[in-house]
């Protein structure tokens, strides 16, 4: 399909003068270039045809992500005291101890918000990029997709967050012990704002852009 779409000439709104909102997803007529910036009918949102150097702002994003995953990871999340002494947590060291305690389903969802949602975010952004910069018409309809995907799955991401702040407020209305969040959670929330900004910060109209750059 996707050949067969690049042999045909690919009408786009911006060759016949149309911009879409990202806002509101209002589509209207485009004014000539030499007139200033225009809003949204509807919602006001400034009207752009392609988001500046937003495959360069979305890279930067996510290598920032990346670098703030490595500690997240690595330095303890939550420190959880009891009857029987007191005890640092990584995320994954969380993972572990719900998994052996036999709550699987709460050991399942910290690994899916924690490893699997970022993990993915990570590899389907810096695919997007890399193929935005090479101006690639592969698999176009299959990267918008994806987009919408890494999108969905962001607003997820703080599931992780939120399980420590209900693991702790258990244990003390329990009276079973005392559980107090550490450096990592910060870290890992650090990464969850970062690869959100660097979705919002893609414009998905470059993957239907002939090359990689027609940013406007």
């Amino acid at each position: 399909m996707d050949s067969l779409a690049g042999a045909c000439v690919i009408t786009r709104a911006i060759g016949i003068g149309l911009v879409a909102c990202r806002t509101c997803g209002l589509v209207t007529r485009r004014l000539p270039i030499p007139s200033p910036p225009t809003s949204c009918p509807r919602c006001t949102t400034l009207l752009r045809e392609r988001l500046p150097r937003s495959a360069e702002n979305t890279l930067a994003w996510l290598i920032a992500g990346v670098i703030l995953y490595i500690p997240a990871n690595v330095l303890p999340v939550m420190y959880v005291s009891g009857v029987g002494g007191g005890e640092e947590s990584t995320i994954l060291g969380g993972v572990l101890s719900f998994w052996r305690a036999g709550s699987w389903d709460i050991a399942a969802l910290i690994f899916t918000a924690s490893v699997a949602v970022p993990a993915t975010k990570f590899l389907a952004l810096g695919l997007l990029v890399w193929t935005v910069h090479r101006g690639t018409s592969w698999a176009r309809r299959q990267r918008t997709s994806l987009y919408r995907v890494v999108e969905i799955i962001g607003y997820w991401s703080m599931l992780d967050v939120v399980v420590v702040a209900l693991t702790a407020a258990l244990l003390k209305f329990k009276a079973l012990g005392t559980a107090e969040p550490r450096l990592g959670i910060v870290f890992f929330s650090g990464v969850v704002v970062t690869t959100m900004i660097a979705a919002l910060s893609f414009d998905p109209r470059l993957i239907w852009d002939m090359e990689a750059g027609d940013e406007h």
